[in-house]
């Protein structure tokens, strides 16, 4: 990062940090959680390299920091629905809290790569994975002919056999 960008960044944060992080309080109602997506917010702005000018500064951050909340209310709803369905294992099924975390990032993953399809194709590829519905009912329950099923859920296998491919290389 150049000399420029680091100055410009710096300004950018302590003009707008104060403001930010009351932004994040108010969505998030708590000043720690607030704190730490504005952190995540200039984060960001330092990987893109993309330094708002300064009559568009909250603007920006404002729309990146709305993501980072999408994203925080996301990730708890997966957690909160993983913890859920914990209660209705025995003992004998229970995970260590390192298993834990890897299964939710594992959903989180799923969910960030099935939230790149279009709704249409999300809900065909999870009406067959998930609920075992044929390729026909889904057709029916979807309201849509049976070739834009297969369409959708071929999407959601190749996304899902990309995202694999990326893992394994």
């Amino acid at each position: 990062m150049s000399n420029d960008m680091q100055a410009h960044l710096s300004q950018l944060y302590e003009v707008h940090q104060g403001w930010l992080a009351g932004f994040l309080k108010r969505r998030l109602n708590c000043s720690h959680q607030a704190a730490d997506l504005v952190q995540e917010t200039y984060l960001k702005i330092i990987i893109n390299g993309k330094i708002p000018p300064a009559v568009y500064a909250r603007q920006y951050l404002s729309k990146i920091a709305k993501g980072l909340v999408i994203d925080h209310y996301r990730r708890w709803r997966i957690e909160q629905a993983y913890l859920e369905s914990l209660q209705h294992l025995t003992a004998a099924h229970q995970c260590s809290p390192e298993q834990h975390l890897q299964i939710i990032e594992t959903l989180i993953e799923i969910d960030t790569l099935l939230h790149n399809l279009s709704v249409r194709a999300r809900e065909a590829f999870l009406l067959r994975k998930l609920e075992g519905l044929s390729y026909q009912a889904i057709a029916k329950q979807m309201d849509i002919s049976v070739s834009s099923v297969e369409k959708y859920v071929a999407k959601g296998l190749q996304v899902c056999a990309v995202a694999y491919l990326e893992q394994t290389l």
